[in-house]
């Protein structure tokens, strides 16, 4: 609906300018100089402001993440056919949503996350049409994985507060929580993406 919006209004800009060209006596009158603030500053302003809007909001969604091809291995572990591995396992059962699946988990939670994801992403993306982008298995996180991001749904969670393996250990949960254990420490979701493993993968047909 967004999109048919702003197709919309670039065409009235457009004919409106047409109209401006055509017959540009008309802004020798007051209501032809208040059009003629419109068509050139205003609408174009809305419809770059909107525009860019959109393209925001689309650049959250699955789809975005793995339209660039150093992504695909990324888009196909989220279907290995093993809970083991802590992707796939959120995306499989929906415990994240599908459409917004990377940017839910690979958004810093803290007051100003959005924006910082959102400005990474522009830097993935110079990086990868004028860059020297890194191949799939070389990709890195910026800085180490913060609990903050997985707390930020598990937190309070019955499955999670009163798991076998998190309430064994009276500390852990504390230390998660303090970030002092990390998640993705060995022995606990170790796994995530693993992309150097996908070649002996089975994937999960079904929801394609």
């Amino acid at each position: 609906m967004t999109t048919i919006l702003i197709v919309l209004l670039i065409a009235l800009t457009a004919i409106l300018v047409a109209i401006i060209v055509v017959r540009p006596g008309i802004t020798g009158t007051r209501g032809g100089k208040v059009m003629a603030f419109l068509v050139l500053f205003a609408l174009p302003i809305l419809c770059v402001g909107m525009g860019g809007a959109a393209q925001l909001e689309h650049s959250k969604s699955t789809e975005f993440c793995l339209s660039c091809h150093i992504m695909e291995p990324y888009g196909r572990s989220l279907r290995v056919d093993d809970p083991g591995h802590l992707a796939a396992a959120h995306f499989q059962n929906h415990r994240v949503p599908a459409g917004e699946a990377c940017y839910t988990c690979h958004t810093n939670y803290a007051m100003f996350g959005g924006v910082k994801a959102k400005l990474g992403g522009l830097k993935h993306l110079y990086v990868y049409y004028l860059g020297n982008p890194p191949e799939p298995q070389d990709i890195k996180l910026y800085e180490p994985y913060n609990n903050r991001e997985c707390l930020h749904c598990h937190a309070g969670a019955r499955s999670f507060e009163e798991g076998a393996v998190h309430a064994a250990d009276p500390e852990l949960l504390p230390a998660l929580r303090a970030n002092k254990t990390s998640c993705l420490s060995t022995g606990c979701h170790s796994t995530v993406h693993d992309i150097p493993g996908l070649k002996d993968a089975k994937f999960w047909k079904a929801g394609e």
